[in-house]
């Protein structure tokens, strides 16, 4: 479907879709896709890993367009694992907001100050540093709203003003902090648990009490770094002898 809603006017979601436009830049693509530019570290490769621009990960801001008929959805990322019935979700309250999710500020690094650049004058007039971030990878949205508060108009203003990446680095979560501000309901934590890809120290009763476990990080659980205590609540769901995944060399 995603496709079909690219595809279906090229020229018109050129000058829809800030990213698209911004991908066509010359600036852009001399950031992202040359190899001679000078480097200075792991983190400046980070930031110019064109992933961080991958017009599928910024489709979640579309999610009305896409989904025009739908009044609420439930986003779901690809390195997650379902683990509970989430019917029950649907039934909970936002209260008027746009998004529910799981908040992360239990520690200090998750909060605002951490994605957003607030020596820039238009992030430090308009948000709290030490706003609580939350997490993409389980989310609700409730589209009547999305639509009513025109969400996908305000990432447009934001993304169009981070064209030379003063306000924020890379991703798609500081966008999501902005644009969803104010507009977040916070989830119980029991509903997704974040982490697997990269915190070993995350208690075996939160991951088995949960309705989605997410191995966001780099140590995903088909790959051999992955923390290896957790590969169980991934590889119970998985039929090793699919002629698919044993051309992928996955081995229980």
């Amino acid at each position: 479907m995603w496709k079909t809603w690219m595809s279906s006017s090229g020229s018109t979601h050129l000058n829809y879709c800030p990213v698209l436009r911004q991908l066509e830049s010359a600036a852009m693509k001399e950031f992202y896709f040359k190899a001679d530019h000078p480097t200075s570290g792991s983190s400046n490769l980070k930031y110019r890993n064109p992933k961080y621009l991958s017009m599928l990960n910024h489709l979640r801001f579309y999610l009305p367009e896409v989904y025009p008929k739908m009044n609420k959805i439930l986003f779901l990322a690809d390195d997650i694992i379902v683990q509970k019935d989430m019917t029950p979700l649907w039934e909970v309250n936002l209260n008027g907001k746009v998004n529910g999710a799981v908040e992360t500020c239990g520690e200090s690094f998750h909060r605002f100050d951490k994605y957003l650049n607030f020596s820039n004058p238009h992030i430090a007039r308009n948000f709290n540093p030490n706003a609580c971030g939350w997490a993409y990878g389980m989310n609700m949205f409730d589209l009547k709203e999305w639509k009513k508060r025109d969400i996908t108009g305000i990432y447009h203003k934001w993304q169009n003003m981070n064209e030379n990446r003063t306000l924020w680095k890379l991703g798609t979560l500081p966008p999501g902090l902005i644009t969803f501000y104010g507009l977040t309901h916070p989830l119980n934590k029991a509903w997704h648990v974040l982490g697997l890809g990269y915190n070993p120290s995350i208690a075996k009763k939160d991951n088995e009490n949960a309705a989605v476990v997410h191995y966001n990080g780099n140590m995903k659980p088909w790959l051999e770094l992955a923390i290896s205590k957790y590969r169980p609540y991934w590889t119970k769901y998985i039929q090793f002898d699919h002629p698919y995944l044993r051309r992928c060399n996955l081995h229980e």
